[in-house]
């Protein structure tokens, strides 16, 4: 063979990385938090139609949730397994939990000052007001106190935890109310409080004219467009739920649990029936995250972590509200001039 084709084959050669080069190879986890980022940062685009702004950010807190729920559960796993072997980007499943976290670090708070900084105030220009409920005008609060007695008390199901009574299941992506009451005869009690899954998560709220107008109807007629979340309607009534106690305060919070599905082959002569039987245990798998208001008390955090049986790097603390997936409820208003254009 002639020299200089040697020298090319040689030259060749040593250009070729080695491909098991793990700087070659681009984490799996990693990749996806990406993409959401691309869906959040469709939130984040003014040239977007408002509502559809809020429906992306909608799409980012779900997706994640599916991905604690899924991707982050397999990880848990493979710890706990004490799997060293890593894939080809050198990653082992602890450096990944740990690169998630701190990435998500910076999602969630892009995620929070887009909704608070952007969105809120671009509704309330837009005449959808999505309020506090102390902002609330006082013949509004004395309607929304009916509708809780009347719709919400009914659904609400108190549980104390103690060391007389264990601490209750909280089933996966339930949001809660860890409430703190004080009694002369026991001291300081904690309870949980669920939000029911069968109300939507915001109350629209009729003005001040059209309950006054209205005082004599089961409902008023014309749509308001005021709305507060259920749990605050929920936290300013507690009263009605806690007799006879002192409400020391209440603090919202989320769990995410292991969702994945393992089926064997040995197992699954029946698809059908294996199915229905994997997802009656989803609301069972190990708790993965614990999401916390950042105003709760450390007394209450770590009642909750001790509880789940969850590490420092599992708790994401953010400003209120969390579960920011139930903002698509606000993408139902009829507000076409809000919305893509079919």
């Amino acid at each position: 063979m002639p020299t200089d084709h040697l020298s090319l084959l040689e030259s060749t050669a040593l250009a070729t990385p080695a491909l098991d080069d793990p700087a070659l190879y681009i984490n799996r986890e990693l990749s996806w938090l990406q993409f959401n980022w691309r869906v959040l940062d469709e939130a984040l685009q003014t040239s977007q139609p408002l509502l559809e702004r809020v429906k992306f950010l909608a799409i980012f807190a779900k997706n994640l949730d599916e991905f604690f729920m899924i991707r982050v559960a397999g990880l848990r796993r493979l710890v706990r397994a004490g799997v060293s072997s890593v894939p080809p980007d050198g990653m082992t499943p602890a450096e990944q939990l740990a690169v998630i976290h701190t990435t998500l670090e910076t999602h969630l708070a892009q995620q929070a000052a887009c909704w608070h900084q952007d969105l809120l105030p671009q509704l309330q220009t837009a005449g959808i007001q999505v309020c506090a409920y102390n902002a609330l005008q006082p013949t509004q609060r004395v309607w929304a106190r009916q509708l809780f007695q009347q719709d919400i008390f009914p659904q609400l199901t108190p549980l104390a935890f103690d060391p007389t009574h264990p601490f209750p299941h909280m089933a996966n992506l339930s949001l809660n109310l860890a409430v703190v009451v004080h009694t002369p005869e026991s001291g300081e009690r904690f309870a949980r409080v669920k939000m029911p899954d069968t109300l939507p998560r915001f109350v629209r709220v009729p003005a001040e004219e059209t309950i006054a107008s209205h005082a004599q109807a089961e409902s008023p007629e014309t749509p308001p467009d005021t709305f507060v979340w259920l749990k605050t309607v929920v936290a300013a009534n507690l009263d009605l739920l806690f007799p006879d106690v002192t409400i020391i305060g209440s603090y919202p919070f989320r769990i995410t649990r292991d969702a994945d599905i393992e089926i064997r082959d040995d197992e699954a002569s029946d698809l059908m029936s294996t199915m229905e039987a994997q997802l009656e245990h989803r609301d069972f798998g190990s708790t993965l995250r614990l999401e916390l208001a950042q105003d709760i008390p450390e007394s209450v955090r770590a009642v909750l972590m001790r509880n789940l049986r969850l590490e420092p790097a599992d708790v994401y603390t953010s400003c209120e509200p969390l579960g920011l997936g139930d903002v698509m409820e606000l993408t139902r208003i009829e507000r076409p001039d809000l919305k893509d254009r079919p």
